[in-house]
């Protein structure tokens, strides 16, 4: 049945009141006849006429009066329909499932498509799914680009109140669809192109601060004759001079091998595409020089102050040389990109820098009450020797001096139990995590060996504990580092951490002396970390190993000492039958160790013996211990393993490296392997 028009509020009462004021007329009418019967007579049918005529006229003009206002509101609606469809800003309504109903003239010329968008919205506009509507009272948002113009898509919920949905009902069979979910989408699309197009210039002009470091400028030219020396290094200035042109920098030699530029942020993703071939290209110069020349490159990124982007750059060149050299390190905030490091690091023969952190760590030593020595969790032999190390230079120079072992592991044990019950040592030599706790202070020295990451330390709490830390380690630089360091002596050449230590005691006081169960602990170190001395062995190598031998150290007494049982025996054998070769040349496999106390230690043991077979280029043995997975990578010299350990996440040397995986199983962890290296291979990066 149709539905009788109806006139509500304000309208509904101004036709109504002639009608009302029939009561006050009633009213003058009654009182006039209390004074005159006959006036009151004559009176009542002047009333009665009234009433009859306003009456009539209501029931007569009722009808045409609300035909112009339904004209009226007609004539309105089209003009706000209009209106809407001439509006500038484009508008276009959809239903829940995405189909569009109605849009303006502005949202079409940009869909173009008007038929495919009311089949659904994600015809013309992929991004745009159903998915991405506002389920509430909050506005969303989705960017988007149509024929090469960016916009930005605001999203409004309707909701439709009851009358309209019933009027909806009689307007079309497409918004009639809108009544089952009572609400639609208002989809209004902004012209963000100049927009970003401003944004991308102001991005492209910030300055970018650059530093280059060459690696080996004295050992480079040390290598050839007097007479070509000065043509090497005009051949380094002109390959970087050349290289700085073409992205519209300004180069300054600080130094004879330092260098500071600027440029703008526009060509760094050009650099970054190329993997900054300058690497490559001073490498390449050679006019006789047996070594070849390297160059680090440190560049800060995205500061709105020049004075932070210099020293981004410089905290990102102290990365690229902390790990080596020979390679680009971008630093853009907490980001942190590394380009290069592919090539082997070169050893320094100068001993200037050993000697002036051995000087340097006496003082600290001398200005403490305690020392507490620490390694990193899961200790191995490098890092426990290393500890004894740093033990002799505190009690030497008279201070009380501790080593953190939450957990003495099977590989460590030997050496240790020769330091317990032993009259010349403290009982509380070794103590754990929550007794170091308690000592550290801000009068007490913490100094950690064999490790810079702080998460990977025996105790992260302790970092934190006191002011003054101590970093002596042989790995990498990675983006995590102890940031409160006042003394950091990193460096990647070097064997391990007991060669490091070796050196400094022979800097600390003429008169320290080794015991002989404080050397074979050393030695053992540097035994372990070379695969006896087969990898990363330079000549400080076997001066440190000489220095060692020199104050007692017994090869068949840590021989006997690093043997292991049987069942680890057969744990390695039974993960060397189970080796996998990946994609030709690298061995993966899985070592399973769940009775033995170090699993960690026999993985890498595995890594190494598995480099013994022919045709492998890379090992990688993963173990699983403490709700981890530990990945053991180790090479020769033809695939730098610590690049593929840090898109893991690890870390480590380039013939040796490490990571550790959470929250996956083994056999996951063995595919991610698989997964990084393929897409390592692609992009060239091994």
């Amino acid at each position: 049945m149709k539905k009788k028009v109806r006139v509500n509020g304000a309208m509904k009462s101004y036709l109504k009141w002639p009608l009302l004021l029939v009561l006050l007329i009633v009213c003058m009418n009654i009182s006039i006849l209390i004074v005159d019967r006959r006036a009151g007579i004559l009176m009542g049918g002047y009333t009665l006429l009234y009433i009859l005529i306003a009456f009539g006229l209501y029931m007569a003009k009722r009808g045409a009066l609300l035909k112009d206002i339904v004209r009226y509101a007609a004539d309105y609606g089209k003009v706000q329909k209009q209106l809407l469809r001439e509006m500038e800003i484009p508008l276009g309504v959809l239903d829940m499932e995405g189909h569009l109903l109605w849009a303006n003239d502005a949202f079409v010329d940009i869909i173009r498509d008007e038929r495919a968008g009311r089949r659904n919205i994600s015809n013309v506009i992929p991004e745009l799914t159903p998915e991405l509507f506002p389920e509430g009272e909050m506005d969303g948002e989705i960017h988007v680009e149509i024929d090469d113009r960016n916009y930005r898509g605001l999203l409004r919920r309707i909701l439709l109140e009851e009358d309209a949905e019933e009027n909806a009902k009689g307007l079309g069979r497409d918004l009639e669809k809108l009544c089952d979910n009572g609400c639609l989408i208002n989809l209004y699309l902004y012209d963000e192109t100049e927009i970003l197009r401003y944004i991308q210039e102001n991005h492209d002009q910030r300055m970018v601060s650059g530093l280059i470091y060459i690696d080996n400028y004295e050992e480079a030219l040390e290598s050839m004759d007097e007479v070509k020396r000065s043509l090497l290094v005009a051949l380094v200035d002109r390959k970087i001079s050349k290289y700085m042109q073409g992205i519209d920098a300004i180069l300054r030699k600080l130094e004879k091998d330092k260098y500071f530029f600027v440029f703008q942020q526009k060509y760094l993703p050009k650099l970054e595409r190329e993997k900054f071939s300058i690497l490559e290209e001073v490498r390449t110069v050679n006019i006789g020089n047996e070594m070849a020349v390297t160059v680090s490159i440190g560049l800060g990124v995205n500061e709105d102050s020049y004075l932070n982007s210099y020293e981004y750059a410089r905290a990102a060149i102290d990365l690229a040389l902390g790990r080596g050299g020979d390679q680009a390190v971008v630093k853009e905030k907490e980001k942190i990109s590394y380009y290069g490091g592919k090539s082997v690091q070169v050893e320094k023969n100068t001993r200037v820098k050993a000697r002036v952190k051995a000087h340097a760590l006496r003082e600290l030593v001398e200005a403490k009450d305690e020392v507490v020595v620490m390694g990193h969790a899961v200790g191995d032999v490098d890092c426990f020797g290393a500890a004894v190390g740093i033990y002799r230079i505190a009690k030497t120079l008279g201070k009380r001096a501790y080593i953190v072992i939450n957990e003495i592991t099977a590989s460590v044990r030997a050496n240790a139990e020769r330091f317990q019950n032993n009259p010349d040592y403290e009982e509380d030599m070794i103590i754990n995590g929550s007794r170091a706790k308690e000592i550290v202070n801000n009068n007490t020295l913490l100094v950690v060996v064999d490790v810079n990451r702080p998460s990977y330390t025996e105790c992260q709490e302790l970092i934190g504990q006191t002011q003054t830390v101590v970093v002596l380690d042989h790995h990498r630089r990675t983006g995590e580092s102890v940031e409160n360091a006042v003394l950091s002596y990193i460096e990647p050449y070097a064997s391990s951490a007991c060669e490091m230590v070796a050196e400094i005691l022979q800097y600390i006081d003429d008169g320290i002396k080794l015991k002989q169960i404080e050397a074979d602990a050393m030695y053992a170190g540097v035994m372990i970390d070379t695969n006896n001395f087969l990898t990363k062995t330079g000549v400080r190598t076997f001066e440190a190993a000489a220095y060692l031998k020199r104050h007692g150290a017994d090869v068949t007494r840590i021989r006997k000492g690093l043997r292991s049982d049987m069942e680890e025996y057969r744990i390695r054998a039974e993960a060397i039958k189970n080796t996998e070769v990946y994609l030709g040349c690298y061995a993966i496999t899985i070592c399973i160790a769940e009775d033995v106390d170090s699993p960690t230690v026999l993985g890498a043991q595995v890594a190494n013996e598995l480099l013994d077979i022919s045709g492998i280029k890379a090992s990688f043995v993963l173990t699983e211990f403490n709700n981890k997975i530990y990945i053991s990578a180790r090479s020769i010299d033809e695939i730098n393993v610590q690049l593929v350990m840090e898109r893991l996440g690890g870390g480590g040397h380039m013939s040796a490296a490490g990571a550790q995986l959470t929250n996956c199983t083994v056999d996951e962890a063995k595919e991610t392997v698989r997964k990084t290296l393929d897409q390592m291979s692609k992009e060239g990066e091994i």
